[in-house]
């Protein structure tokens, strides 16, 4: 039976009893995301329709022992107009103020937070080289601050916060009110944040994650080939030293954080040299409030020479310009299908849940984490071992549900690794 939609009235005491949940879901973000220590400061980053949320994590904050806690804010609406009004020539250069900041909060040893929460038709039909081009202006201008995310010399977090806009999109055929209080029940179901302890579910979690890696890190394939019914046949090649991580992570001086709230995938930097055949997404792409719907990727000697989609080409064409690492690859994770994620049947039209439902590969920059000794390397020395360097890092969706992936060792030997859409030993 269809249920019933909720009343204004229910929708307001269901919330209210969501709220001390959602304030523990802020502690989460501080104790285990970015695992703020007494005395560091913190830079959050969040849509300013998440207020309500953002005075949480605040509060989450100082009683943890923050410093100081900058705010960045950022507004759908706004955001349009200035693409809308403003020259190129404009986003091609990050503003001085802005470098100042967040390199100076780099150099002070800060944590960031990036609450994701966007409208992902915010920018639907604005000219997609626009926010390209801010997007490689502010990766290449604020060298600290990326250096210090690059090579794991401080910890970071991005996780989800419901805002009118997305929660709509998420739940179409219901009240405002409702959408958002499902889009919140949601994220706190997925993001294991809805139990009487949520960090002690998330070091139970971390222990799967730990069974994984030490099983495809013992085995350290040479490749991988991917096949499904709608046209992937595809083979990647890792690189020599390749490590596979996920779940938690550790900065350089061993302070444990998750760089993703929710997040379900285990993944490695492949070399951005050796990627052979086509593949197909399995999920829509939302990139700068634009969205990607069934595209194709055809690789050659490791780079993408041929590439359509059914809505969004112009999307993948200024992706694939921006340098020349954006059209090689820099990440590949597995995700089985069985994830929570993927289980709640919803499309997110965010690359932060949607990413950690499905396997999924990623154009532009690789992880010098998943190198061995790769983050005491330059970036040359790292792309002369096949981590690839771009100002860009996109995910995209490939795991349907019969994706089957087989290892291939340096002996030629093969083995299973997913079998319809799951793990093989599931």
């Amino acid at each position: 039976m269809e249920s019933l939609p909720m009343t204004s009235a229910e929708c307001r005491a269901a919330s209210s009893a969501l709220r001390p949940k959602i304030y523990n879901y802020a502690r989460l973000l501080i104790q285990k995301g970015v695992a703020l220590k007494p005395g560091q400061e913190l830079f959050v980053s969040a849509p300013i329709d998440s207020v309500d949320f953002v005075r949480m994590v605040v509060k989450a904050a100082y009683e943890a022992g923050a410093r100081h806690v900058t705010l960045g804010w950022s507004d759908d609406e706004i955001s349009r107009l200035n693409y809308e009004n403003t020259p190129l020539d404009f986003f091609e250069t990050f503003p001085a103020w802005k470098r100042e900041q967040l390199d100076g909060l780099a150099a002070a040893g800060a944590c960031f937070l990036w609450l994701e929460g966007s409208d992902p038709d915010a920018l639907r039909g604005i000219d997609p080289t626009k926010p390209a081009a801010y997007s490689l202006a502010a990766n290449t201008a604020c060298t600290i601050y990326r250096e210090s995310i690059d090579f794991g010399k401080l910890p970071w977090c991005i996780a989800g916060v419901p805002t009118p806009a997305w929660s709509r999109k998420v739940f179409p055929d219901v009240s405002q009110e409702e959408a958002c209080y499902r889009l919140w029940s949601t994220i706190l179901s997925v993001a294991r944040a809805d139990g009487e302890n949520p960090a002690s579910d998330w070091d139970t979690h971390n222990a799967v994650f730990e069974k994984n890696l030490r099983s495809l890190n013992t085995k350290h394939y040479d490749a991988l080939h991917y096949q499904s019914k709608n046209g992937t046949d595809f083979t990647l090649g890792l690189t020599d030293k390749h490590l596979w991580e996920g779940g938690a992570a550790l900065t350089t001086d061993g302070v444990r954080f998750f760089p993703n709230m929710p997040t379900e995938e285990v993944f490695t930097t492949p070399d951005c040299r050796r990627a052979e055949g086509t593949v197909f997404s399995a999920l829509p792409l939302s990139h700068h409030g634009s969205i990607v719907r069934n595209f194709w990727f055809r690789f050659e000697g490791g780079q993408v020479v041929d590439f359509d989609a059914e809505q969004g080409k112009d999307v993948l064409r200024s992706i694939l310009e921006t340098d020349d690492g954006a059209r090689r690859l820099g990440e590949c994770a597995l995700i089985s299908k069985n994830s929570p994620i993927r289980e709640t049947g919803l499309l997110f039209y965010s690359t932060l849940f949607d990413e950690n439902a499905s396997c999924h590969l990623a154009l532009g920059k690789g992880f010098p984490e998943c190198y061995e000794g790769g983050l005491d390397m330059s970036v040359d020395e790292l792309l002369s071992c096949g981590v690839n360097n771009s100002a860009t890092h996109v995910d995209f969706m490939i795991g349907s549900d019969d994706l089957t992936i087989t290892g291939i060792s340096a002996d030629g030997s093969e083995t299973a690794i997913f079998v319809n859409g799951q793990w093989a030993w599931e």
